[in-house]
Order: structure tokens, then C-alpha cells, then sequence
């Protein structure tokens, strides 16, 4: 049979390709998958992550959403299997909601760098479908999600984390990639929290979170100044402080005080 002619690669769509087995052996080894469970895959690319999973694991179906044509066509013919489903969509356009009949799902994708944060937060609007995940991210971006204080941390650190059990796993070379990216990557394994603390009004705690964090350098003093929050209510000392310095616990302290 002619080999299929691999499609180029498409620098707008950031496509950097694993090629490290190693790499996708320690994500595959980190989650559970049986018969009944459903997979998801976000980019396949040329199919490097993909094949393993088939070939290494007894899922029930394999779901991938790849937004380049010509790269999902190719994996199509180089993996011809009855679980393997690709979709031609970008992940961010879809309602998830429709996997529910599928569950249980384990999420496992080289995610792309370019919209890492906003797949991050669909998946939160959906995390009830997900048992577990390992996802591939740049370190930085690693390094911000899983902060739990200083330059790094941000509202994003502190909303994912109280969503997500986040842990950090192998840090990835460039040169595992190809073409190397100018980056260190990073795989991410996340599992689904439900042990959260109740947040009374949590919209708008998030806001009250978001606008702490407005200027990082400022004060909270300084953040919340010419707001409708009751500054007069919040210790004086911790007015001093800045976002980066409170734990989650002590935002929620600071939103029951103001509310």
C-alpha cells in the first residue's frame, strides 16, 4: 500500500509535535483506562499521542478534535480503528455537554500553547465529565497554574486550583518536539475536585478575587480604592498586603467581610 504524504506543518497553528515515546508512556501510565472508558484527545497532529493510546490501552472510544483538515484526514487513514472518532473542530467551539452519554472520560492531549488558559476553563465548565487528566503545557504556563504564592500567581492559579487537584509531572526539552519549540513544556496530571468550601455569591467573588489582583504590585488598598467594596471593613494590616500574598482561605475570609 503508498504511504500516505505526512501534510506540512502550520507554524499559525503552533504545531509542534511530540516525538518522545518516553514522554507519552509516563501520561498514559498516570491515568486509568478500561473498556469503559472514553478518551479525549485535543490536536492529534500527525498522530504521535494517538497511536499509543490505541495501541497501549483498551478504551472504549477515542474522541479527537483536530482543527487541520489535512492532519486529521492523515490520521484518519494511519489509524484505522473502530474506536477512533475525529472530529474537525476547534475544541473551544464545542458543547461538551453532548459526551455525557459517553462518561466516564479521561483527558489526555499535548494541549496548544496559544489557548491553553481558555481550554482550561471549558474543561472546568464541563469537569463532571472527566475522571482524570494529563495534559502537556508550556512550564510557564505550568508554573502559574499550580502557584500558590509570589510573581506567578494570579486569580487564573488560585480559580484552577480550587477546581483541580493540579500536579506538576515531567518537565519536557524541546527537543522532544518537532520542530523544537523555544520553550521547556511541562505535563500536568488534573483530577475533578468536589471538596470545595461554599462560595456565597461565587461570581462575584471571583470579580472581588479578579480585582485584587488588578494591578499585582499594588496594594490590596490600592486595588480596591474607588471600588464598591467596604475597604473600612477589611484589617488594616492586610490592606498592606498585596494579591500575591493571600491564600485562597484568606480571599474568602476577605469576601465574607466585604460582601
Amino acid at each position: 500500500m503508498k504511504k500516505e504524504i505526512k501534510p506540512r506543518r502550520k507554524k499559525a497553528l503552533g504545531q509542534h509535535f511530540l516525538r518522545k515515546q518516553s514522554v507519552v508512556d509516563h501520561m498514559i501510565e498516570q491515568v486509568e483506562i478500561t473498556p469503559k472508558t472514553s478518551v479525549l484527545e485535543i490536536g492529534c497532529g500527525d498522530g504521535f499521542l494517538t497511536r499509543s493510546i490505541l495501541a497501549r490501552t483498551s478504551c472504549k472510544k477515542l474522541l479527537v478534535f483536530e482543527i487541520d483538515p489535512e492532519w486529521a484526514e492523515y490520521v484518519r487513514k494511519e489509524l484505522p480503528d473502530d474506536r477512533l472518532e475525529i472530529k474537525l473542530a476547534n475544541i473551544l467551539d464545542i458543547d461538551l455537554s453532548a459526551l455525557e452519554s459517553r462518561k466516564p472520560w479521561v483527558l489526555l492531549a499535548n494541549l496548544p500553547y496559544q489557548i491553553t488558559f481558555p481550554i482550561f476553563f471549558l474543561l472546568k465548565k464541563y469537569k463532571d465529565l472527566f475522571v482524570e487528566g494529563v495534559v502537556m503545557v508550556q512550564e510557564e504556563v505550568a508554573q502559574k497554574i499550580v502557584a500558590k504564592r509570589g510573581k506567578p500567581y494570579s486569580v487564573t492559579s488560585i480559580f484552577l486550583q480550587h477546581h483541580f487537584t493540579i500536579k506538576l509531572m515531567e518537565k519536557v526539552e524541546p527537543e522532544a518536539f518537532e520542530p523544537p519549540p523555544k520553550v521547556f513544556s511541562r505535563l500536568l496530571y488534573l483530577k475533578s475536585r468536589y471538596d470545595q468550601p461554599e462560595i456565597i455569591e461565587e461570581e462575584g467573588f471571583w470579580k472581588f478575587v479578579k480585582q485584587c489582583f488588578r494591578f499585582p504590585r499594588q496594594t490590596l488598598r490600592n486595588n480596591l480604592k474607588s471600588t464598591h467594596y467596604s475597604c473600612e471593613k477589611i484589617d488594616p494590616e492586610t490592606l498592606k498586603k498585596r494579591a500575591q500574598q493571600l491564600s485562597f482561605d484568606e480571599f474568602l475570609g476577605l469576601w465574607k467581610v466585604v460582601l
